[in-house]
């Protein structure tokens, strides 16, 4: 074991990652060890970073395939809960960070390492997930930034691996700020920065134009317990069931998502989202919920949801509150079984089927025709008593001269 201090690095395998490597060894002393993580971001092989890391001055490199753990482990749970960060958001950075933290903690007590960096700005919401979770798994632990911390600017990583030659592509600049996964896509800054600029067809990569769609695409998703196990009758993995959705909704240009977010750190940010399978999952999803749900139990999941997503979005995954949230959710979910049958076409995802063994939904309560079971007459007692409250405080009001005005309008 070296005697050097280290610090593990979470490695993209881009510039900015791969100058970080001899950047934080010169400032800090330290030997670095990258950790790759693969979530479904596509791109180039773990080999192929893995190499390039060593071969940027890396005395470790670690990188994992995390596709069916991101998928299980931090996308279903999402889909339980169907959280939407300001009723549009599917977390789709927020839910990818604890999942890497782990195994950047793995990483460093597997390497002896003392502190942890990452490559986000001091503006965004992810330097607060990153760290958060560092030190909610690990307290003993240190968080460095190179690009907050130690002064690291675009510029200066081009100039940098030039200088140093290192074997990473330097001229090419990207220009939007892009984070990728499995469960979707977040865009953002360069023209975006200013609101009244449409996005243009070149922001998108998983959804095709919504404008053009092909013919529909009916199909059926079967749930057990709040999880998708097949698709038209085919069992699927977690994993599975997102990669054909993305493919199938992303045809249809579902998912796109425009919205001005509220950051953690205070200010406001104009972000565009694809979330395909990610979004068409959850309507499914939701949908059986309101065939399976208690009315109770859907009204309080919501509030429980709404905490649930402003924990997930703000770095908190790792926190006793959301660990407790989890619980509720997870019970909400043992009933939410069945199939949910869908059109997908122009950047809609409509519902038009439902069947569930633990439906909620009785037919012979619902139905207007023969076979009718509901007992009418029991309406207008449960009425009488339901409205009690408000009879008995309207005519409090009218004694006091506060009763409801009836307005002015005419009468013919």
């Amino acid at each position: 074991m070296s005697h050097k201090e280290r610090v593990v690095l979470a490695y993209s395998g881009g510039l900015d990652t791969s100058v970080a490597i001899g950047w934080i060894g010169e400032q800090t002393g330290a030997e670095v060890v990258t950790v790759c993580v693969d979530l479904g971001q596509g791109g180039e092989d773990l080999e192929t970073i893995r190499q390039r890391a060593l071969d940027c001055g890396a005395v470790e490199a670690y990188v994992a395939d995390a596709r069916d753990e991101f998928a299980s482990e931090y996308c279903m749970p999402e889909l339980q809960a169907g959280g939407l960060y300001m009723d549009s958001y599917p977390l789709i950075s927020a839910i990818s960070r604890p999942c890497i933290v782990k195994h950047l903690v793995t990483a460093a007590r597997q390497f002896g390492a003392t502190t942890v960096a990452h490559g986000c700005t001091g503006k965004g919401n992810d330097q607060v997930r990153f760290e958060n979770g560092i030190t909610s798994l690990a307290p003993d632990l240190k968080c460095i930034s190179p690009v907050r911390d130690l002064a690291m600017t675009r510029e200066f990583s081009i100039n940098y691996a030039n200088e140093h030659n290192l074997p990473i592509e330097t001229t090419h600049h990207n220009p939007f700020s892009i984070d990728q996964n499995v469960w979707g896509r977040a865009i953002e800054t360069g023209f975006l920065e200013d609101l009244w600029n449409a996005p243009t067809k070149d922001v998108y990569n998983y959804t095709d134009d919504p404008t053009y769609p092909p013919l529909p695409d009916e199909v059926v998703i079967s749930f057990k317990e709040g999880i998708p196990v097949a698709i038209d009758g085919r069992p699927v993995t977690p994993l599975e069931a997102i990669q054909e959705m993305n493919r199938r909704a992303g045809a249809q240009g579902i998912g796109r998502i425009d919205i001005v977010e509220d950051r953690l750190v205070g200010i406001k940010s104009r972000e565009i989202y694809e979330a395909p399978g990610a979004m068409a999952l959850i309507t499914a999803h939701k949908e059986l919920e309101n065939v399976t749900l208690d009315r109770d139990q859907a009204r309080f999941k919501r509030t429980i949801v709404d905490q649930w997503t402003n924990l997930v979005y703000e770095g908190q995954w790792f926190s006793p509150l959301k660990r407790s949230l989890d619980a509720f959710i997870q019970d909400t979910q043992q009933y939410v079984s069945g199939d949910i049958r869908m059109v997908l076409h122009g950047g809609n995802a409509v519902v038009n089927g439902r069947r569930s063994e633990t439906s909620l939904y009785d037919f012979n309560l619902a139905t207007y025709d023969e076979g009718d079971s509901f007992d009418q007459s029991n309406a207008k007692g449960f009425i009488e008593i339901f409205g009690l409250t408000s009879k008995l405080a309207a005519a409090r009001d009218v004694k006091f001269g506060r009763g409801v005005a009836m307005g002015n309008s005419k009468v013919y």
